[in-house]
């Protein structure tokens, strides 16, 4: 495919600007290598002008009807869908995501969270509820919180940040997006359908730039009355405390353990294992990072997951129709991954298949899908988040040890539980410490319009996405007393 090199901007109150310290960076594809073109290299001054008309224009976009706001969304929608080729190609290029298999698919989802989001705007319902007094009347209903900051990540650049720039422009507020540097291009390509959509000038504003700058500015900043960030722990930390003292939404980390226990159905357990760690090359908050296997099933398992990496993972050219994997995004998830592997090697775990960086590729990003067997928890593929396409596999002996092992991860945002039992499911599914459960199904499962997030107490973050849990978080209770004649 060729690729179009060009100058891209940043989005200013509504308009196309650029930095006012002129400085640009280079946005390469992981695909193929080549220059996607430069981006504004954006400051805290230009953070500022951004905050400051989204204060300027978010009384007026909160005075709108929530009809009125949901039309503007739904036009937003409405234009992804008539750039899909565009914005699909521009994902595969940015991101390094396989055309037919993913890059489709995930434009497909971001129309879904504009719709959702303006369906959602309609309904936001407050109550009346009875007074002491007689002669007065009590409305309860919940109202914007003013400027939403929105700091996103990479390996979803476009339904990643819908999923909270939609929910809080439908609630009324207005929108300050900074997105992550390794993916800008998707992220104008996005912005490009919010600003033709012709919200009010001021409304919505996207600032390209290092996140220790101009994210660091939006999160801290007496002007953003609310915080959304999805990203990694360490950076979450951060934005956390910058935003100290403001509603936040933080997504955060996971090691996603996957249960296989000795009843599970193994064929359909291992098929799901492709979806679970091999889905947008392992660089997924809920990948199956860790998988603890009964040791009565763990080597038909092992055996059944290498089959099935052989036969249904197909690393390649993003753009060819039958690959199934493409690159990672980044030198840093590379080293990563090159990292823990070693780590797990040295420390006596068995390669199954994969172990190192593919050759003949464009780019050095390319990543053999990896399982491992015979990992013990204090490797660093056990415990930490990997971030790319690796099975760990552990070996326990009962539910109480599968349990233990989960539950003593600093992590608590998914598990999944493979059982022909369903109540030992469910049992399982109460007592793991994490947000969301799935009982016969991929770690990598999740609808758009369920509430999503880390279990209180693990490094996961606060908050939900997903439905209208963002929109109730960028809004607030208000409560007016009426006194009758």
């Amino acid at each position: 495919m060729s690729v179009t090199t060009q100058d891209y901007s940043m989005v200013v109150g509504g308009a196309w600007a650029e930095s006012e310290s002129g400085q640009r960076f280079e946005a390469t594809s992981p695909a193929t290598g080549e220059s996607l073109g430069t981006i504004p290299e954006g400051t805290r001054e230009d953070a500022e002008r951004a905050i400051a008309a989204a204060n300027a224009a978010r009384r007026d976009w909160a005075a709108r009807s929530a009809f009125e706001r949901a039309d503007a969304l739904s036009r937003i929608a409405d234009l992804i869908e008539e750039r899909r080729d565009d914005l699909a190609r521009t994902l595969t290029l940015d991101q390094g995501k396989p055309l037919h298999a993913e890059s489709y698919g995930e434009v497909e989802e971001l129309v879904v969270y504009w719709r959702m989001a303006a369906a959602d705007a309609t309904r936001l319902a407050g109550s009346m509820p009875p007074s002491v007094d007689a002669a007065k009347r009590i409305l309860a209903y919940r109202v914007p919180r003013g400027v939403v900051g929105v700091i996103t990540p990479w390996n979803w650049p476009y339904t990643m940040p819908a999923e909270l720039i939609a929910p809080a422009l439908a609630a009324g507020n207005a929108v300050v997006w900074t997105p992550a540097s390794s993916t800008s291009v998707c992220a104008v390509k996005l912005a490009e359908c919010i600003v033709d959509a012709e919200l009010p000038a001021g409304v919505f504003s996207m600032v390209t730039g290092p996140g220790s700058v101009v994210g660091d500015e939006v999160a801290s900043s007496s002007g953003t009355h609310a915080v959304g960030f999805i990203g990694s722990v360490a950076t979450g930390h951060k934005v956390a405390v910058g935003a100290a003292g403001k509603a936040t939404v933080l997504e955060l980390g996971g090691n996603g353990p996957m249960v296989v226990l000795d009843d599970a159905d193994l064929a359909v357990a291992a098929e799901a294992s492709i979806a679970a760690s091999f889905l947008c090359a392992g660089q997924s908050c809920t990948a199956g990072e860790l998988f603890l296997v009964h040791e009565s099933v763990h080597d038909e398992f092992v055996e059944r997951l290498r089959s099935t990496v052989d036969r249904s993972v197909r690393l390649g050219d993003p753009f060819a129709e039958g690959t199934t994997m493409g690159p990672l995004n980044n030198e840093a998830t590379a080293l990563k991954m090159d990292e823990h592997v070693a780590d797990a090697l040295d420390r006596g775990a068995q390669l199954v298949v994969g172990g190192k960086r593919a050759a003949g590729f464009p780019t050095d990003l390319y990543w053999e899908p990896t399982v491992l067997a015979s990992v013990t928890e204090e490797m660093e593929v056990a415990r930490d988040e990997t971030f790319g396409p690796v099975v760990p596999i552990v070996r326990i002996s009962s539910d109480e040890e599968a349990l233990q092992i989960a539950n003593s991860s600093e992590y608590g945002l998914l598990t999944a539980v493979w059982t022909r039992d369903l109540a030992r499911g469910l049992r399982f599914a109460e007592a793991v410490d994490a947000g969301w459960v799935n009982v016969n199904e991929s770690t990598n499962y999740w609808e758009s319009h369920l509430p999503f997030g880390g279990r209180a107490g693990s490094s996961s973050g606060v908050g939900r996405v997903g439905g209208n849990s963002v929109l109730e978080a960028f809004t607030e209770p208000k409560t007016v007393v009426v006194t009758l004649g």
